[in-house]
């Protein structure tokens, strides 16, 4: 149920988005217990500089493989079960050769009734979908 949103620099082929996004959703999958269809995530790239991405202080540099990762999901987890799948997602994405450094994830939480999966209708609160165990 997560949606995720994925922004990177334009200059990668069709296929290494698909992985990209693939090892982000294997990482949830693996990390949450979702459905395995439970998968929507939309992929945008940007023109060299649009992507700012600075270290926060922490004394690392990025390059312009940057992978910006925002990850909206139902709260609930606890702070163990997010920083699972944060390592969860940089190592998926180091296989893939995205460097650690470049890997940033936003995590942005909310209830169940902030959903509509169509139809104009909230399915976890008209019990047309049960809420998601945690």
């Amino acid at each position: 149920m997560p949606l995720v949103r994925v922004d990177v620099n334009v200059g990668r082929s069709q296929e290494e988005l698909q992985r990209l996004s693939q090892g982000i959703h294997d990482a949830i999958l693996a990390e949450y217990g979702i459905p395995e269809r439970d998968y929507f995530h939309i992929l945008t790239e940007h023109p060299s500089g649009q992507i700012f991405a600075q270290d926060a202080g922490l004394g690392f540099e990025r390059t312009s493989d940057v992978v910006m990762i925002q990850i909206l999901t139902q709260g609930g987890r606890s702070q163990e079960s997010k920083q699972s799948l944060f390592a969860a997602v940089a190592a998926r994405l180091g296989e893939l050769g995205v460097g650690g450094e470049n890997v940033f994830i936003g995590y942005v939480e909310n209830t169940p009734g902030d959903w509509s999966f169509g139809f104009g209708r909230a399915q976890y609160v008209t019990g047309e979908l049960a809420v998601p165990k945690k």
